[in-house]
C-alpha cells in the first residue's frame, strides 16, 4: 500500500523548489492535504491531496500527476497557479 503522507511530504518539498509558490498549510490529518498559493496573488491558490493510488488531485478534481514523478506534478501545479518555471 502506498504511503500517501510520505508522498504529500515529497510533493510539498517539490513545491518549495518553485520560487513563485508559497506553501500555506500542510495537514497530515484525515484527509491529508497541502495548500499552495502563488506568492504574488491572494486568489491563485490550490489544495492538493494524494489518492490511495498515488495521484495528486486538486480540490476541483484535476489530476496533476502521480507519486512516480512528483517533480512534474509540482511543476504542473506551478503552471496552473501562473508561477514561473523553477
Amino acid at each position: 500500500m502506498l504511503d500517501t503522507l510520505s508522498c504529500l511530504e515529497k510533493f510539498a518539498a517539490a513545491v518549495r523548489s518553485h520560487a513563485d509558490l508559497s506553501l500555506q498549510n500542510v495537514s497530515l490529518g484525515d484527509p491529508a492535504y497541502v495548500c499552495v498559493r502563488n506568492r504574488f496573488s491572494n486568489t491563485l491558490a490550490e489544495t492538493v491531496t494524494c489518492s490511495p493510488d498515488g495521484g495528486f488531485i486538486t480540490s476541483w478534481g484535476y489530476r496533476l500527476g502521480d507519486a512516480g514523478n512528483i517533480e512534474d506534478a509540482a511543476a504542473r501545479l506551478a503552471f496552473l497557479l501562473a508561477a514561473l518555471p523553477a
